[in-house]
């Protein structure tokens, strides 16, 4: 049997009506950019995660580097090292420095003990710098421990911009993730709100900030053609729109579907001693962007082979840290400063997760699983 790590095939089959037609809305009506489909989108995303304002843009990396530029940020910007490169990408293309704090072990989120340990710091080498924002990244789907994050950016006046990338319609305490501070998504075709190509947006009670970021977003300009501040070309396609404006009609059936299946794995591989499920902490609700187990003894890479050999696909995110990425050299950063982020790279594993999957392939990946585990 062959169980794919993903399948967007299928999710369009289930759609299709709906998406061709809004796809065919759109080129009835010529608009291409910032079209009706846009505004209508934003006013649907805004509803959805309870803020005032929601602001499509080109991509979730945009989102983070409009969000950054609007809020004035320069100097220093702490994030996890264990997250995708464009957290700390867009820091560094804002004319900022990314400064690293570990993770937890169990959710591998950024510690929020770790951000108030760097700042409390007088002799921490790596903060040459004064601080202006925290940027924690809500992993795989997990919001991080935002309340003790905002009282941290309380008492040092910090911003705080959460990634959102891979958590929408997260939960952290009964709010929404990307209403407690800036909100920032990505609708990469991966995502559990996917496109069929770039996009992205950013979510803020904030009036004024929302102006700046749909100024940025154009060029700079407002009116057009009047340019106070030098922007960039940054806006979410009208077609991209109309295709997420349908799905999200969707999103809370896909997420229910992931959550089952996660359950289910999660029950089937209890007993697995080298094997750690997710852990899901108190007050979240999980929408399981990814289902990453941690593989113990040093045996992550044999059960990535072994599965892949058996046709089930997998991915490991994230093989390397961002702290020991070759481009981020210049920062100093060292093997063994961030131990339970280097641990997470060494040990995580990803398995097909999406609403789509069969119960019968499920069932062939916790098969295989089992299998392996014996052998060994």
């Amino acid at each position: 049997m062959k169980v794919p790590f993903l399948d967007l095939n299928r999710q369009y089959e289930s759609i299709k009506q709906e998406i061709d037609e809004a796809i065919q809305r759109v080129l009835d009506s010529q608009q291409f950019i910032l079209g009706y489909e846009v505004e209508e989108f934003e006013k649907k995303m805004a509803k959805y995660c309870g803020v005032k304002h929601a602001i499509g843009v080109a991509s979730g990396t945009d989102a983070l580097l409009l969000s950054l530029k609007a809020s004035d940020i320069s100097g220093g910007v702490i994030t996890t090292p264990f997250t995708f490169f464009a957290t700390a990408g867009a820091i560094h293309n804002a004319g900022a420095t990314p400064v690293f704090a570990d993770i937890e072990p169990d959710t591998y989120n950024i510690d929020a003990e770790e951000v108030k340990r760097l700042l409390g710091s007088k002799e921490n080498k790596k903060i040459k710098l004064k601080v202006r924002a925290i940027i924690p990244v809500h992993l795989f789907g997990q919001a991080a421990e935002m309340d003790p994050i905002m009282e941290i950016a309380d008492e040092h006046d910090l911003v705080v911009i959460e990634d959102a990338a891979q958590a929408i319609g997260e939960e952290y305490n009964g709010k929404k993730v990307g209403s407690i501070a800036i909100g920032c998504f990505s609708f990469f075709p991966s995502k559990n709100l996917g496109g069929y190509g770039d996009g992205g947006l950013v979510t803020t009670n904030d009036d004024e900030l929302a102006d700046r970021i749909r100024a940025l977003r154009m060029h700079g300009a407002k009116p057009k053609y009047y340019h106070h501040v030098i922007g960039y070309n940054s806006r979410l396609d009208t077609i991209q729109a109309a295709i997420l404006g349908v799905k999200l009609t969707h999103l809370e059936e896909w997420t229910n579907k992931r959550r089952e299946n996660a359950r289910f794995y999660s029950k089937a591989l209890a007993d697995i001693d080298e094997l750690e499920t997710p852990q899901i902490a108190e007050g979240r609700r999980h929408i399981f962007n990814q289902y990453t187990i941690r593989v113990k003894d040093g045996k992550r890479d044999n059960l990535k082979e072994f599965l892949e050999g058996h046709g089930i696909g997998t991915v490991i995110y994230y093989p390397l840290p961002l702290h020991l990425q070759p481009c981020f050299s210049f920062l100093g950063y060292n093997k063994d400063d961030f131990p339970a982020t280097e641990k997470a790279s060494a040990e995580v594993l990803s398995l097909p997760i999406y609403p789509e999957l069969r119960k019968e392939e499920r069932e062939y990946v916790v098969e295989k699983i089992w299998e392996f585990f014996k052998r060994w």
